[in-house]
Protein backbone atom coordinates (compact mmCIF):
# COMPACT_ATOMS: atom_id res chain seq x y z
CA UNK A 1 0.00 0.00 0.00
CA UNK A 2 1.78 3.34 -1.31
CA UNK A 3 0.66 5.94 1.15
CA UNK A 4 2.29 9.51 1.64
CA UNK A 5 3.47 10.21 5.22
CA UNK A 6 0.73 12.99 5.39
CA UNK A 7 -1.83 10.08 4.51
CA UNK A 8 -0.12 7.49 7.31
CA UNK A 9 -1.02 10.14 10.23
CA UNK A 10 -4.18 11.02 8.52
CA UNK A 11 -4.88 7.47 9.50
CA UNK A 12 -3.34 6.59 12.74
CA UNK A 13 -5.72 9.90 13.16
CA UNK A 14 -8.72 8.13 12.83
CA UNK A 15 -7.51 4.86 14.35
CA UNK A 16 -6.84 7.11 17.45
CA UNK A 17 -10.00 8.87 16.89
CA UNK A 18 -12.18 5.81 16.77
CA UNK A 19 -10.65 4.35 19.67
CA UNK A 20 -10.86 7.35 21.96
CA UNK A 21 -14.01 8.14 21.00
CA UNK A 22 -15.86 6.02 19.22
CA UNK A 23 -15.95 7.60 15.96
CA UNK A 24 -13.58 8.94 13.21
CA UNK A 25 -13.10 12.67 12.98
CA UNK A 26 -15.04 14.72 10.14
CA UNK A 27 -13.18 16.11 6.99
CA UNK A 28 -13.02 19.88 8.46
CA UNK A 29 -11.34 17.96 11.75
CA UNK A 30 -9.05 16.27 10.16
CA UNK A 31 -7.87 19.50 8.38
CA UNK A 32 -7.86 21.35 11.11
CA UNK A 33 -5.74 18.94 12.81
CA UNK A 34 -3.13 18.99 9.61
CA UNK A 35 -3.77 22.43 8.87
CA UNK A 36 -5.03 22.69 5.63
CA UNK A 37 -6.31 25.31 4.10
CA UNK A 38 -9.52 23.60 3.94
CA UNK A 39 -11.37 20.48 3.31
CA UNK A 40 -10.83 19.66 0.11
CA UNK A 41 -7.36 18.96 0.98
CA UNK A 42 -8.54 16.42 3.83
CA UNK A 43 -10.95 15.17 1.22
CA UNK A 44 -7.93 14.25 -1.62
CA UNK A 45 -6.24 12.32 1.08
CA UNK A 46 -9.57 10.35 1.96
CA UNK A 47 -9.92 9.26 -1.38
CA UNK A 48 -6.47 8.54 -1.61
CA UNK A 49 -6.71 6.27 1.66
CA UNK A 50 -10.18 5.08 0.28
CA UNK A 51 -8.30 3.66 -3.29
CA UNK A 52 -5.41 2.40 -1.63
CA UNK A 53 -8.08 0.09 0.27
CA UNK A 54 -6.88 1.27 3.76
CA UNK A 55 -10.50 2.84 5.04
CA UNK A 56 -13.87 2.56 3.59
CA UNK A 57 -16.28 5.63 3.23
CA UNK A 58 -20.08 5.27 3.97
CA UNK A 59 -21.81 7.73 1.65
CA UNK A 60 -23.84 9.78 3.01
CA UNK A 61 -22.47 10.07 6.49
CA UNK A 62 -20.65 13.06 7.79
CA UNK A 63 -18.49 10.41 9.82
CA UNK A 64 -18.48 7.38 7.47
CA UNK A 65 -15.38 6.22 7.48
CA UNK A 66 -14.48 2.34 9.10
CA UNK A 67 -10.83 1.51 8.62
CA UNK A 68 -9.68 -1.56 6.81
CA UNK A 69 -6.25 -2.02 8.25
CA UNK A 70 -4.38 -1.41 11.30
CA UNK A 71 -2.05 1.66 10.63
CA UNK A 72 1.51 1.69 11.41
CA UNK A 73 3.05 4.42 13.11
CA UNK A 74 4.39 6.87 10.47
CA UNK A 75 8.28 7.11 10.09
CA UNK A 76 9.26 11.09 8.89
CA UNK A 77 12.25 12.23 7.88
CA UNK A 78 14.11 15.31 10.04
CA UNK A 79 15.74 17.58 8.37
CA UNK A 80 17.97 19.04 10.71
CA UNK A 81 17.96 18.48 14.48
CA UNK A 82 19.34 21.61 17.06
CA UNK A 83 22.56 20.87 18.69
CA UNK A 84 22.39 21.24 22.68
CA UNK A 85 18.52 21.18 22.64
CA UNK A 86 17.25 18.22 25.48
CA UNK A 87 14.81 15.99 24.40
CA UNK A 88 12.31 17.98 27.40
CA UNK A 89 12.84 21.09 25.37
CA UNK A 90 12.29 19.41 21.75
CA UNK A 91 9.36 20.46 19.14
CA UNK A 92 9.16 18.04 16.64
CA UNK A 93 6.90 20.16 14.03
CA UNK A 94 5.44 19.68 10.53
CA UNK A 95 6.33 22.46 7.82
CA UNK A 96 2.34 22.16 6.51
CA UNK A 97 3.42 24.75 3.65
CA UNK A 98 4.13 28.16 2.75
CA UNK A 99 2.54 31.50 3.71
CA UNK A 100 2.91 34.99 2.17
CA UNK A 101 4.31 37.92 3.20
CA UNK A 102 3.17 40.00 0.23
CA UNK A 103 0.08 39.68 -1.56
CA UNK A 104 -2.17 36.11 -0.18
CA UNK A 105 -1.24 33.15 -1.94
CA UNK A 106 -2.55 29.67 -2.27
CA UNK A 107 -1.33 27.80 1.06
CA UNK A 108 1.00 24.82 -0.60
CA UNK A 109 0.11 22.19 1.71
CA UNK A 110 1.14 18.81 2.20
CA UNK A 111 4.55 18.63 2.57
CA UNK A 112 5.83 15.70 4.60
CA UNK A 113 8.93 17.62 5.95
CA UNK A 114 9.26 17.77 10.11
CA UNK A 115 11.78 19.54 11.55
CA UNK A 116 12.91 19.52 15.47
CA UNK A 117 13.60 22.88 17.71
CA UNK A 118 14.38 24.21 20.43
CA UNK A 119 11.10 25.33 22.26
CA UNK A 120 12.52 28.57 23.96
CA UNK A 121 12.43 29.56 20.15
CA UNK A 122 8.94 30.42 20.21
CA UNK A 123 6.44 31.56 22.70
CA UNK A 124 3.45 30.64 22.57
CA UNK A 125 4.33 26.82 21.83
CA UNK A 126 3.88 26.06 18.05
CA UNK A 127 2.29 23.96 16.76
CA UNK A 128 3.19 23.88 13.05
CA UNK A 129 5.35 25.67 10.55
CA UNK A 130 4.72 27.40 7.46
CA UNK A 131 7.45 29.03 4.96
CA UNK A 132 7.22 32.60 4.27
CA UNK A 133 6.84 34.12 0.65
CA UNK A 134 7.67 37.62 0.42
CA UNK A 135 9.11 40.27 2.35
CA UNK A 136 6.02 42.68 3.17
CA UNK A 137 7.11 41.49 7.16
CA UNK A 138 10.29 42.76 6.78
CA UNK A 139 10.04 45.68 9.53
CA UNK A 140 9.28 42.70 11.97
CA UNK A 141 12.29 40.62 10.92
CA UNK A 142 10.17 37.83 8.60
CA UNK A 143 11.95 37.26 5.83
CA UNK A 144 11.49 35.53 2.49
CA UNK A 145 12.06 31.79 3.24
CA UNK A 146 12.12 32.28 6.78
CA UNK A 147 10.34 29.59 8.52
CA UNK A 148 7.24 30.83 11.32
CA UNK A 149 5.88 28.76 14.29
CA UNK A 150 1.95 29.06 14.22
CA UNK A 151 0.24 28.56 17.55
CA UNK A 152 -3.04 27.09 15.96
CA UNK A 153 -6.28 29.30 17.54
CA UNK A 154 -9.62 30.92 16.10
CA UNK A 155 -8.69 34.01 18.41
CA UNK A 156 -6.21 37.10 18.16
CA UNK A 157 -6.09 40.68 19.22
CA UNK A 158 -5.94 43.58 17.67
CA UNK A 159 -1.97 44.19 17.04
CA UNK A 160 -0.78 40.60 17.14
CA UNK A 161 0.73 39.29 14.51
CA UNK A 162 -1.74 36.33 12.63
CA UNK A 163 -1.60 33.76 10.03
CA UNK A 164 -5.42 34.27 8.16
CA UNK A 165 -7.36 33.28 5.57
CA UNK A 166 -8.83 35.34 3.29
CA UNK A 167 -11.32 32.63 1.14
CA UNK A 168 -9.06 30.19 -0.06
CA UNK A 169 -5.75 32.30 0.47
CA UNK A 170 -3.70 32.33 3.57
CA UNK A 171 -1.69 34.97 4.82
CA UNK A 172 0.64 36.61 7.67
CA UNK A 173 0.56 39.89 8.98
CA UNK A 174 -0.38 42.38 11.54
CA UNK A 175 -4.22 42.65 12.63
CA UNK A 176 -6.07 45.78 13.33
CA UNK A 177 -9.49 45.46 14.25
CA UNK A 178 -11.66 48.16 13.98
CA UNK A 179 -15.57 49.21 15.18
CA UNK A 180 -17.00 48.03 11.59
CA UNK A 181 -13.73 46.44 9.94
CA UNK A 182 -10.78 44.07 9.59
CA UNK A 183 -7.86 45.10 8.44
CA UNK A 184 -4.62 43.01 7.76
CA UNK A 185 -1.27 45.37 7.72
CA UNK A 186 1.93 44.73 6.18
CA UNK A 187 5.39 45.76 8.19
CA UNK A 188 6.75 47.33 4.48
CA UNK A 189 5.68 50.20 3.39
CA UNK A 190 6.03 48.98 -0.13
CA UNK A 191 2.60 47.19 0.13
CA UNK A 192 -0.44 48.00 0.81
CA UNK A 193 -2.83 47.56 3.66
CA UNK A 194 -5.35 44.64 2.92
CA UNK A 195 -8.93 45.34 4.03
CA UNK A 196 -11.65 42.06 4.39
CA UNK A 197 -14.39 43.32 2.70
CA UNK A 198 -17.87 41.81 4.49
CA UNK A 199 -18.74 38.95 1.59
CA UNK A 200 -15.32 37.32 1.93
CA UNK A 201 -14.44 34.21 3.98
CA UNK A 202 -12.01 35.19 6.80
CA UNK A 203 -10.72 33.39 9.53
CA UNK A 204 -8.04 33.78 12.00
CA UNK A 205 -5.68 30.49 11.20
CA UNK A 206 -3.24 31.07 13.82
CA UNK A 207 -1.10 33.67 15.89
CA UNK A 208 2.81 34.04 15.06
CA UNK A 209 5.38 32.56 17.50
CA UNK A 210 8.69 33.14 16.22
CA UNK A 211 10.38 31.81 13.61
CA UNK A 212 13.70 30.04 12.21
CA UNK A 213 15.69 31.29 9.60
CA UNK A 214 16.99 27.84 7.46
CA UNK A 215 20.78 28.16 6.06
CA UNK A 216 21.10 29.41 2.73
Amino acid sequence: MQLTDTQRDILALIAERIEAEGVPPSQAEIARAFGFAGVRAAQYHLEALEAAGAIERVPGRARGIRLRVTPEAPQRRLPFDPAGAADGDALRLPVLGRVAAGAPIGADIGSDDYVVLDRVLFSPSPDYLLKVKGDSMRDEGIFDGDLIGVHRTPDARSGQIVVARIDEEITVKLLKLGRDRIRLLPRNPDYAPIEVLPDQDFAIEGLYCGLVRPNR
